[in-house]
């Protein structure tokens, strides 16, 4: 596939700016910038290089935009440019170019157009990471579908991709369910729901510590005993994980989830001591009132310095602590030996940690640490913010209890499966069940998606399964639309021998296709699933329009042919653009 019309232009513009009378003073490296318009009654893209460079260059901007659409070498892309305001230049593509790149786009099924990345490097994406023991809550709905999504972009664009669920298999809480296991296990309950009995173990025993101090010295001799390789003990404790993880596989098949690697806390544990020691010898940590800690090494400004913190107007010590007193590890030590074992062992480029915006101080810290170490490896924190309920708080149950996301999935396909009763009453119930389940679980995914990682949402039934609206159902209805054409056709589509755009409303369809190349990879610049989103809604309204302007079967020739051709390529890249967000598609609906 050629380039994409914005890399097009952006040649075209650049080679202008550097045949302008100020092409001497131009910062070196300068690149325009282009952008896709917002109102194509004015073009289909814009630049403000113009603007941007005039009082470097002391030129009137309009004039200086004049001088640059003069220098621009002849090309078949473009119609000749305009100025707009205050010396936008605005470009449209013509329409052979539009026909040329609807052929070649059709032509290229599996990629429609997206270039893979020019250098390929290996990332390990640290996502999901539910407490073992524990059954995942709602809480956990961001960091999951957000982490699934980055690792299917990035694989689609070349990347080597290693997924890692880095549970939380090891600690504090194992003390309880230990303790509980052996005391008030009910093994009946466990048969019939392990993850639920584990939970009500914990919060038994966890209250308990609360009403009698001293019960806290008896939990964790038990987690002593398991630390130190009591048979008993780690037996409970293996048994713990496999009844997990076995939980924990459900949901992620349900919402076709799957990680390369499960490698939870306590893969490490061997690691932890050595690790301490190391630190102690290269300087990087100190010991501290018996602990062990690593503190500011001057090298970053104050308000920079993730080891320093501001207490009335007095920049104070906050050191990583990496082990206590009593001799015992904490998480800021096992994500040190994680960084170790993804650099060493799986030989990673990158690194990215989906979790939750209030760890910042912990991955600044982490990130520091890792660059005193001389480790050469790209390590991102993508945090994300909240789910609130209608009343602007955490989202709860009506008793004050964590929502479930096993409930959450179970309740919105069955709220999806209400609306196809009632919309096609005539499908049978095996389609009405795998099409619920399509719509129910996607809209879970796409309401998170299409939402600015770092905003606050409010989670809300009503608008996440509309019809109407930047939804899942809405996008899935144009995609079903698309295919509805060749039902009624009664065959398949096949390449069309002519392509003609005739009308406003293929051309616009044309060219929101086209730009599907020019979106994909943008989502990594910022970790923005949220751009995509918004891109597929674009691409399901400017259909809608074209469906509506545009009679497909009734028209005739190389007319017809285009609009199969455009129906076509519409479905494809809903179908890629949402698989990309990991949200599957159904036929009929």
């Amino acid at each position: 596939m050629s380039q994409t019309f914005a890399d097009q232009l952006s040649e075209l513009l650049n080679t202008a700016l550097r045949s302008t009378s100020a092409a001497d003073q131009i910062p070196s490296g300068f690149t325009a910038q282009i952008d896709q318009a917002q109102n194509r009654n004015f073009g289909d893209y814009q630049s403000n290089a113009a603007m941007v460079l005039a009082k470097q260059v002391k030129k009137n901007p309009r004039e200086f935009a004049a001088e640059i659409i003069e220098a621009i070498p002849q090309s078949d892309l473009i119609d000749t440019p305009e100025i707009a305001g205050p010396g936008f230049i605005n470009f449209r593509i013509c329409g052979e170019a539009l026909e040329n790149r609807l052929s070649a786009l059709l032509e290229d099924i599996e990629r429609i157009g997206v270039a893979p990345a020019e250098n390929s490097r290996t990332t390990v994406v640290d996502y999901s990471a539910p407490n073992v023991a524990k059954p995942m809550h709602i809480g956990h709905i961001r960091g999951t579908i957000i982490g699934d999504c980055l690792v299917r972009i990035s694989r689609f664009l070349g990347h080597n991709v290693i997924s890692d669920n880095h549970i939380g298999d090891w600690g504090t809480q194992f003390g309880m369910i230990l303790w509980g296991w052996k005391n008030i296990l009910d093994e009946s309950a466990m048969e019939e729901d392990p993850i639920e009995e584990l939970l009500r173990i914990y919060r038994e025993v966890n209250a308990k510590t609360k009403d009698d101090e001293s019960f806290k010295d008896i939990c964790k001799n038990e987690l002593v005993k398991l630390q130190s390789g009591d048979a008993e003990n780690l037996a409970i404790w293996e048994k713990c994980i496999e009844l997990s993880k076995s939980g924990l596989q459900k949901i992620y098949d349900r919402l076709d989830i799957h990680f390369d690697l499960w490698l939870g806390e306590s893969f490490y544990n061997d690691k932890l001591g050595p690790l301490v020691d190391q630190l102690l010898a290269s300087g990087i940590a100190v010991e501290s009132e018996g602990a062990v800690a690593v503190f500011s090494d001057g090298t970053l400004g104050e308000k920079d310095d993730p080891f320093l913190k501001n207490e009335d107007d007095e920049w104070k010590p906050q050191p990583a602590l990496i082990r206590k007193s009593d001799g015992g590890f904490l998480y800021a030590t096992t994500d040190i030996a994680t960084i170790d074992h993804r650099i060493d062992e799986l030989k990673a480029d990158a690194i990215w940690y989906v979790v939750g915006a209030p760890q910042q101080l912990h991955f600044d810290q982490l990130f520091q640490i890792s660059k005193r170490r001389g480790q050469d490896v790209d390590l991102q924190f993508i945090p994300f913010g909240s789910i609130l309920g209608k009343d602007r708080k955490m989202l709860r149950t009506r008793s004050g209890e964590t929502v479930q996301l096993a409930d959450v999935l179970d309740e919105a396909v069955v709220r999806a499966r209400a609306i196809v009763d009632e919309k096609n009453p005539d499908f049978t119930d095996e389609e009405k069940a795998e099409i619920a389940e399509v719509i129910g679980i996607g809209s879970v995914k796409y309401a998170e998606l299409s939402q600015f990682r770092m905003t606050d949402y409010i989670f809300d039934w009503d608008t996440m399964l509309a019809l109407k609206g930047n939804t899942a159902p809405y996008l899935l209805n144009a995609y079903v639309r698309t295919r509805a054409i060749f039902r009624k056709l009664g065959s398949d589509y096949e390449v069309a021998s002519e392509i003609s755009l005739t009308e406003d409303a293929e051309k616009t369809l044309t060219l929101k296709l086209a730009q599907f190349a020019e979106i994909v990879p943008t989502v990594l610049d910022d970790f923005r699933p949220n751009a995509l989103a918004q891109y597929l809604y674009e691409v399901a309204t400017t259909y809608h329009k074209f469906w509506e302007a545009c009679p497909v079967l009734k028209a005739d020739g190389a007319v017809r042919e285009t609009r199969l051709a455009l129906c076509e390529l519409t479905g494809r890249v809903l179908r890629c653009g949402l698989g990309l967000l990991g949200i599957k598609t159904t036929e009929k609906m």
